[in-house]
């Protein structure tokens, strides 16, 4: 059952995918008859009603990840033109998204009602009743609708509203909510994440979650999140956020080096990392005593007999991670609540030249693992006839 709220956040996106068109014909067609009227239900029980759709930028971490989704037909969206008959297969097209989600938005902007409708179209937003000062909106450069949900939680909260729901099928957006909840603990505001679709949804009570963890701990969850994996982040083999999340609770001083990953992600010091490699051999093995990943491999492999994906990365390995983690999580999570975030993408000589080295240091990383992984599997079977032949 849905809990009481003043306003509902939305990802425009998961509701593009949820709702097929089915009898409808046109673009027009499907705005009025389908997602206004989603968007009017959820209206009717509450006083505001955001809809955050995704903005594509060239040469993004993100960017990256969407392409290899594949890419669907491009197609252009008016009114009046058709709807294509493989809904999906649009989607895939991030000039088709694009169209879309700013022919919605405008649409929406013409709802007749008296409540209030606020839909992004761009780096811009749109209302059906404007207002005095929306310097907290827009210009708004965030990339992902993930972080923009965030900073129109925190706009909803500084109108007044003290009851907010957000809608995601996106376990981001529900770390995010928790941290954001663990940031207005002292203003009693009430964070609810709708979580799912259908019969899987469930209302998760965020302010509840971060009321029963510590403030520290709860602040830093984004920077934990990136570092598991996340979107644009690679995550451990065989190691998932609950047994992560196991080893941070019996590894408090993990909660420092992930604030200090926040707060400053261009640089990440020795003390961080070898804090890091101890966090990380405990996520392999809680009882092992040593402090670095390198000797942990060597145990785990030479010693316990785990196979080679199921041991800890290289100190080189872990090292290109976190800065990857720290980029994502400081400069496209840390500033979720400013609507002019810290560039991600900068001259060649910035960010972005060092993010496309990263992803080809870790791409070359990828393969020599791989290569390695192979040559063990050989080895292994070398010994295994080794020894049948003895016998």
């Amino acid at each position: 059952m849905m809990p009481e709220a003043d306003a509902v956040i939305v990802d425009g996106a998961v509701v593009v995918n949820m709702i097929i068109p089915g009898n409808e014909r046109t673009f027009e067609e499907y705005a009025r008859l389908c997602f206004v009227p989603y968007v009017q239900h959820q209206l009717s029980r509450v006083k505001r009603v955001d809809v955050a759709f995704d903005e594509y930028v060239t040469n993004s971490l993100k960017a990256t990840t969407r392409s290899k989704r594949g890419q669907g037909t491009r197609r252009r969206v008016e009114a009046t033109s058709k709807l294509p008959r493989n809904w999906q297969q649009f989607l895939r097209n991030n000039h088709n998204k694009q169209e879309l989600f700013r022919f919605l938005a405008e649409f929406l902007a013409t709802i007749d009602t008296e409540k209030q409708v606020i839909a992004t179209s761009g780096t811009a937003v749109l209302w059906t009743s404007p207002r005095h000062n929306t310097s907290s909106l827009e210009p708004c450069s965030h990339e992902e609708a993930d972080t923009r949900i965030i900073l129109h939680a925190a706009d909803a909260v500084q109108q007044g509203h003290s009851r907010i729901i957000l809608c995601t099928v996106d376990t981001d957006v529900l770390v995010l909510a928790i941290a954001l909840a663990g940031h207005l603990q002292a203003q009693e505001v009430q964070v609810w994440v709708a979580f799912g679709t259908g019969v899987y949804l469930r209302y998760i009570a965020a302010h509840e979650i971060a009321r029963s963890m510590e403030v520290h701990m709860s602040k830093s969850l984004p920077v934990f999140h990136a570092f598991t994996g996340c979107d644009t982040v690679s995550c451990f083999a065989g190691r998932g956020k609950k047994t992560a999340f196991a080893a941070w609770k019996g590894y408090p001083t993990m909660t420092d080096v992930f604030i200090e990953l926040a707060t400053m992600p261009t640089e990440v010091s020795e003390d961080c990392i070898a804090t890091l490699e101890r966090f990380v051999v405990l996520m392999y093995d809680r009882t092992s005593t040593k402090a670095n990943v390198d000797d942990a491999r060597k145990q785990l492999f030479a010693q316990k007999g785990r196979a080679f994906d199921a041991i800890p990365p290289t100190k080189a390995t872990l090292r290109e991670h976190t800065k990857k983690a720290a980029y994502q999580a400081g400069y496209t999570v840390g500033d979720k609540h400013s609507s002019h975030p810290r560039p991600y993408r900068l001259q060649p000589t910035g960010l972005a030249s060092k993010g496309r080295q990263m992803s080809a240091v870790l791409d070359s990383i990828t393969r020599c693992d791989q290569v390695m992984q192979r040559i063990a599997a050989v080895w292994m079977q070398a010994r295994l006839s080794s020894a049948l032949h003895m016998c």
